[in-house]
């Protein structure tokens, strides 16, 4: 595989290793990045931020990196505590730093994330929608009616 670019400094010594253990495991796959990609439901740029301590990967890019390395059962469960260990001690951008800046909960990939709850409908919307269910009730009964009307 190829070269490495050098982690930036001042990384946490636990992201520092995450990442390094990350990087032996994606090398020992002998897949390249878009290979990789292809493997997993993460692309090569997402592959490329989480390998070079751009931003924390998802728990779950880990477990998949694991799937496509075949490691399963504890050996598995020791990239998720180091992933653990990892996230905690990330730096988080600041508005000093937004170059650290990433916007997605390392933890959660989009297609899991839980919506903000919809607010309650308000009184216009309720009044609306019984008006409408009212309007169609109707129509129905002076179908029916209809119908009788003309085969009766």
């Amino acid at each position: 595989m190829g070269a490495w670019q050098p982690l930036p400094d001042g990384l946490p010594s636990e992201v520092r290793h995450f990442v390094e253990q990350l990087r032996q495991l994606k090398d020992g796959t002998g897949l390249s990045l878009a290979a990789l990609g292809a493997r997993t439901a993460y692309s090569k740029s997402s592959w490329q931020r989480y390998l070079n301590a751009v931003q924390p990967p998802p728990r779950q890019a880990v477990a998949a990196l694991c799937r496509v390395a075949g490691l399963a059962g504890a050996d598995a469960e020791r990239h998720v505590v180091r992933w653990e260990l990892a996230v905690e001690a990330w730096p988080r951008p600041t508005p000093a730093n937004p170059a650290g800046a990433y916007e997605d909960d390392p933890t959660v990939p989009w297609w899991d994330r839980s919506e903000e709850p919809a607010p309650p409908p308000g009184p216009r919307l309720v009044g609306r929608l019984l008006l409408y269910a009212v309007l169609i009730l109707f129509a129905l009964l002076a179908t029916a009616v209809g119908g009788a009307v003309a085969f009766g």
